[in-house]
């Protein structure tokens, strides 16, 4: 969002003119940092406004927070916009929003002096309130920007600034886009959405790809589109090189899936099945390369088999032995409880006759609260956790591929050892447990054994031969 006004140029305008120009809907996230300042960074967990706020309730730090966010937000729309009025009228949309929600939340924390009510009760709809800022800047500066360059462009807010009710994201979206006529206009709609569902409370920081799947598919959409920066492709190019790496062009939802259990998300899975049950197909591409079709997802099998993507994640190995294991039922409930109640995100699995394994992605230190309740209940259990990394094979067909055994022996062969390794019989992903240190090298080794130098007829041939 940063260089919409590069993309204003090219993939939003480009050669088109005219009825051309429509037909299509923009869901748009907030500039770039913006929902950072707002709610928390989103790697390094430096507080942002909502942070200070909710960490802070008698004190005004996070007003200094807000006025950096405002400040931030004017430069922002101030080096993409270029007329004057646009810039004073974005320049008053950024204040009026700024001092609504400075208003707002003084106000709830004098409410909250009073011993009837707690501030702690009112977090969820605080963290929306700001985040919902970013994406409302951002699709009206785009609006203003478009409208300058003569395209009928519409500012659509789901927002639910100073609205009333508390409505469904199914009615704020048909509310929103009822008088809207996206074959003469063209709608710029905020990512964030209020509605009674609270998007933040299940998605946090995914409601963008949910606000928009959902709108693909209440409009009937011929086909979903995501602009990223990048291209997928078939392994990470800062890996395996520039040269080595392929686009994937055409995959399905079942890789979308393993793909953001991965945490690799081409998009939120649950917005992926509100896009395939619509049976609307969804299209990655790269917004800045915008003759290139990118890759189309949707629910095709694969004409012929092949490895699609090598990727994968730092994860933590979770384990849990207990000799008394063998024959009792109730074990794996416990854990799953406790990982659970811990909001700890589980991977991948495996288990034999007295141990449980689960290869989960979270922090050490839930981990070790998960330990210390599963240590209170079996007491003569031992219970580890252990840093390590999964590397991941995905294809929508790995049949007949021995992918499993390759993938070893080009593990052996660059010097490295796989701790364990699983394939499920779907037959679309084969997962590799490795040192953490040896990660980068065995996505490497594993590119080049399954995915460089096999073209489509070799692919063939080598699945007959299998």
């Amino acid at each position: 969002m940063s260089r919409i006004d590069e993309l204003a140029r090219t993939l939003i305008i480009g050669d088109r003119s005219g009825e051309d120009l429509y037909g299509r809907v923009f869901v748009v996230s907030a500039f770039g940092g913006i929902t950072n300042l707002l709610l928390e960074h989103k790697k390094t967990g430096e507080p942002g406004v909502f942070a200070a706020f909710a960490n802070d309730d008698r004190a005004h730090g996070w007003q200094d927070r807000l006025d950096t966010v405002a400040s931030a937000m004017i430069e922002a729309h101030r080096a993409v916009l270029t007329n004057r009025a646009d810039v004073e009228r974005a320049d008053e949309f950024v204040h009026d929003r700024v001092y609504g929600a400075r208003n707002c939340l003084i106000d709830l924390q004098r409410l909250c002096s009073y011993s009837h009510f707690r501030l702690s009760e009112h977090m969820g709809q605080t963290r929306e309130l700001l985040s919902g800022l970013g994406e409302a800047h951002s699709a009206f500066v785009t609006s203003l920007l478009l409208q300058r360059q003569g395209v009928n462009a519409r500012f659509v807010e789901l927002s639910g600034w100073r609205d009333e009710g508390d409505v469904s994201l199914d009615d704020r979206i048909k509310g929103a886009m009822e008088d809207v006529d996206p074959a003469t206009e063209m709608p710029i709609v905020t990512g964030y959405a209020q509605c009674a569902e609270g998007l933040m409370h299940e998605f946090d920081r995914g409601y963008s790809e949910v606000t928009f799947s959902r709108l693909a598919s209440l409009t009937g959409a011929r086909e979903a589109i995501i602009h990223k920066e990048f291209h997928l492709s078939s392994a990470d190019p800062g890996l395996v090189g520039t040269d080595a790496v392929r686009k994937l062009g055409r995959t399905n939802y079942d890789v979308a899936d393993q793909l953001s259990n991965l945490g690799m998300e081409a998009i939120h899975p649950k917005a992926a099945k509100t896009l395939r049950q619509a049976k609307v197909p969804l299209r990655v591409t790269n917004a800045f390369e915008p003759e290139d079709p990118g890759t189309l997802i949707d629910d095709q099998p694969a004409d012929t088999a092949a490895v699609e993507i090598v990727t994968g994640l730092d994860i933590y190995a979770f384990e849990l032995f207990e000799q008394d294991m063998v024959g009792v039922k109730g074990y794996d409930a416990a854990i799953l409880e406790a990982l659970t109640r811990h909001n700890v995100r589980i991977v991948s699995k495996v288990s034999n006759a007295n141990t449980i394994t689960h290869y989960v992605d979270t922090s050490l230190k839930a981990l070790r609260r998960v330990e210390k309740d599963l240590a209170a209940r079996y007491p003569s259990a031992q219970i580890s956790s252990r840093a390590i990394a999964m590397a991941s094979v995905v294809g929508r067909d790995l049949n007949g591929l021995s992918v499993l055994t390759r993938g070893l022996q080009a593990i052996a062969a660059a010097g490295h050892e796989a701790i364990g390794a699983s394939q499920g019989p779907r037959n679309v992903d084969v997962q590799f447990i490795v040192e953490r240190d040896s990660f980068d090298a065995v996505i490497t080794a594993l590119h080049r054994a399954l995915v460089e130098g096999h073209d489509v007829k070799e692919v063939k041939n080598l699945k007959r031969a299998a």
